[in-house]
């Protein structure tokens, strides 16, 4: 069905990495091309158990990031669907090389999955918190980058990326994320979902920041600001329509993100808006700073990226329209 949205956001019961393990299993059950592999992180990705049951299917590649990226470009080329999954950190500047030439440029048929992106990656602290990990991916022609928000979105993606032809980067919270979405919503690679409609904003949000967006609007519409709201999960290819359909029913944009502001969601949807329909915006999202170790809490605070944060940069691009 097509996607729908809850009528109330709920706290995550269940992690992101137990429903893709539970998702691979299910795949390589009926599909024996289907390959997971780990960078000495199956532990993490909560892939050990079928690790154990099935060490063909479920490959442990060790601590050596750009050789499994190597690894899964070669089976690639044998029919073998490979999902390829490290830290976030590890799954984009570490194998960068080889996401470039060996998958992109070669035209390889690889699932490259990066979990923790951003603050989400709270204890390992700044040098493993990617702020700009979908930024280099985006940078490699052809490859599609997706970051599913919850647990319902992260099934359908990884069920449609199964069949689907071509280079993919999944930027995915490895633990709990908000209930966005009800269970049996589906979703088109390439376009926006659309969560909340409203005539004076538009909040455009990925990722982590979905659900603070959704919150946004809600302290927003107490002020009388009634605000569209946009889970822009694929960050490329962009939704163009959308964002300029959204920026010319509301005549203001504001983005957010757990990314740097630089060559992320925001750069992308400027991007668009410069060359389409010039609109006052604004960019809610990590300043061109490092990680630090923090809670979730702290980290979202610490870098501005909150609904607070989105609320005040809409009543900010609001005094430009």
């Amino acid at each position: 069905m097509p996607y729908t949205v809850r009528t109330q956001l709920t706290p995550g019961e269940t992690e992101m990495r137990k429903v893709y393990a539970a998702t691979l299993a299910d795949m390589i059950s009926k599909n024996s091309k289907v390959v997971a592999l780990s960078a000495d992180l199956m532990s993490s990705d909560g892939t050990q158990a079928n690790h154990k049951k099935d060490p063909v299917h479920f490959v442990q590649a060790g601590i050596q990031e750009a050789n499994m990226i190597g690894v899964a470009a070669g089976m690639s080329l044998t029919g073998i669907i490979p999902y390829a999954h490290s830290f976030a950190c590890f799954a984009s500047r570490r194998v960068y090389d080889q996401a470039f030439i060996s998958v992109g440029f070669a035209q390889c048929n690889v699932r490259i999955v990066g979990s923790d992106p951003g603050i989400t990656a709270t204890y390992n602290g700044g040098t493993h918190m990617p702020f700009e990990d979908a930024g280099l991916m985006r940078l490699i022609p052809g490859m599609t980058v997706v970051e599913p928000t919850d647990v319902v979105m992260l099934e359908d993606i990884l069920r449609q990326t199964e069949t689907l032809q071509g280079s993919f980067y999944i930027r995915m919270a490895r633990k709990e994320a908000v209930n966005i979405y009800e269970p049996g919503s589906t979703f088109e690679l390439g376009k926006a979902a659309k969560l909340r409609d409203g005539k004076d904003v538009t909040l455009i949000a990925s990722g982590y920041c979905v659900a603070e967006a959704m919150t946004a609007a809600g302290m927003l519409a107490k002020q009388g600001i009634e605000a569209t709201v946009l889970d822009m999960y694929t960050l490329k290819p962009i939704d163009r329509e959308a964002i300029v359909a959204a920026a010319r029913a509301t005549g203001a944009v504001v983005t957010a993100e757990n990314h740097n502001i630089l060559n992320g969601l925001g750069s992308a949807v400027a991007e668009v808006l410069a060359e389409e329909y010039p609109t006052p915006m604004g960019r809610v999202g990590i300043q061109d700073q490092y990680g630090e170790v923090g809670t979730l809490d702290y980290l979202r605070d610490r870098f501005g990226i909150g609904a607070q944060n989105i609320a005040d940069k809409a009543l900010d691009v609001l005094k430009r329209k």
